[in-house]
């Protein structure tokens, strides 16, 4: 017997993509609607290819819904497989836990779910297929789950359906810990496992063992392609594994090395170099852009004391490369200027004695406590959003105060030793 099905996981469905809606002009309508729309892609790629079967290895949903619309929005696409003749098994992962998701809905009779309280098996006997998983009771899942997964039935093609860090992965809570060998040890063929966001092989052959990966990005930590995984079984043998890409919105990162550049007009056509090529591998998806500009240049101080004019010339940038189709999500500038500090520390000059004030300040705690009373009043006075968020200020911090000591010694620099003709602005 042959067949062919889907294994994806991690759809998390309706979550709000981070980074992007805090611009003004942030393309809001594709943001909200890339899960869905990598969704429908899905949908649309197990009809093309005929698939027998769906999996959705957990993290289905976000949390809970905010409304009914994102269970309904699921339901019609479950309806478009029923249609089809195409089943689908899911199980609940981390995100979408039986105790997360108050609101239900019934739903179409070819979605099969796992039970949350102990390892369950559905059978498609004209396949010879089982299925073999458990979902997520709680958010928290601390156990082995797979030491209780069943035997394997004899003569069919066993897969166990899985939400877990398995090893651990950074940046993944440490949710259903399990080995590879542990897994091996069951005899399935094959282990569809979600929660990593990142597509992994773990185990190449008997058994085949990976994760997908998740089918659409949601910040910058989640970049490139992201799709599914289509698997072909001949004779009760895998015969190929391929990934599908899903994806509608894209994140990538931009860097780009500007050392020796001190034009800003010669380092927006760097950018523009990186950016185009950036645009031309998207395949015509909308870009997320995250630009780091790295280097020592003499366009350093200028780059950091008019960085809104800079961040907006570069935003222009994207919209002219990518027609509308590219979104600068961030600009990180980690320049330096070619001057010798410790040099000018060690010289007896009034520039000198100005870094060392600034030096002695930021390593006394009690002078940097006086200077946050200081600015207290001033924090008072600042708009909400100039003190949240990963640019905000906190004035009761005496450590991030200690951080930004270094561009405070920066913009001294700039005013004290530059020249005129130094920098030729765009």
């Amino acid at each position: 017997m042959s067949f062919s099905f889907i294994h994806a996981a991690d759809i998390h469905l309706d979550s709000p993509l981070t980074g992007l809606e805090q611009y003004e002009g942030a393309p809001v309508d594709k943001i909200r609607s890339a899960t869905r729309d990598a969704f429908k892609n899905l949908i649309d790629v197990a009809i093309e290819k005929k698939v027998a079967f769906v999996i959705i290895a957990g993290d289905l949903y976000d949390g809970d819904w905010k409304d009914y619309n994102t269970g309904l929005f699921f339901i019609t696409q479950m309806v478009r497989l029923q249609k089809e003749g195409i089943k689908v098994f899911l199980l609940r992962g981390n995100h979408d836990a039986a105790s997360l998701i108050t609101k239900e809905l019934k739903l179409p009779d070819n979605v099969f779910e796992f039970s949350t309280r102990t390892p369950e098996t559905f059978v498609i006997d004209e396949l010879k297929v089982a299925l073999h998983g458990q979902g997520f009771h709680s958010r928290v899942v601390n156990e082995n789950l797979v030491k209780n997964y069943p035997k394997p039935i004899q003569e069919f093609f066993n897969i166990g359906v899985l939400h877990t860090s398995a090893t651990g992965r950074e940046g993944h809570e440490n949710y259903a810990p399990c080995s590879i060998d542990d897994m091996k040890e069951k005899g399935y063929n094959y282990w569809a496992l979600g929660h990593i966001h990142l597509r992994e092989i773990l185990h190449k052959k008997d058994p085949v063992i990976l994760f997908p990966g998740n089918i659409q990005g949601r910040h910058i930590k989640e970049r490139g392609e992201k799709g599914c995984t289509f698997v072909t079984v001949i004779d009760g043998e895998i015969d190929e594994i391929h990934h599908l890409t899903l994806d509608v919105l894209r994140w990538e990162l931009c860097e780009v090395d500007i050392s020796g550049i001190d034009r800003q007009d010669e380092i927006i056509d760097q950018i523009r170099d990186q950016m185009e090529k950036i645009y031309q591998a998207a395949d015509g998806r909308f870009l997320a852009v995250r630009i780091r500009i790295y280097g020592t240049t003499k366009a350093h101080h200028e780059l950091v004391s008019a960085k809104d004019h800079f961040i907006n010339n570069v935003r222009a940038l994207a919209l002219e490369v990518g027609m509308g189709d590219i979104w600068v999500e961030k600009v990180k500038i980690e320049t330096s200027y070619p001057l010798d500090v410790e040099q000018l520390k060690s010289q007896h000059t009034p520039v000198a004695v100005i870094l060392d004030f600034i030096h002695n300040i930021g390593n006394d705690e009690e002078a940097l406590i006086e200077l946050l009373r200081e600015f207290a009043d001033i924090g008072q006075a600042l708009p909400y959003d100039l003190k949240t968020g990963e640019e905000g200020f906190d004035f009761s911090n005496p450590s991030l105060l200690k951080q930004r000591i270094a561009n405070v010694e920066d913009l001294i620099l700039y005013y004290l030793t530059k020249t005129e003709g130094d920098v030729n602005a765009v």
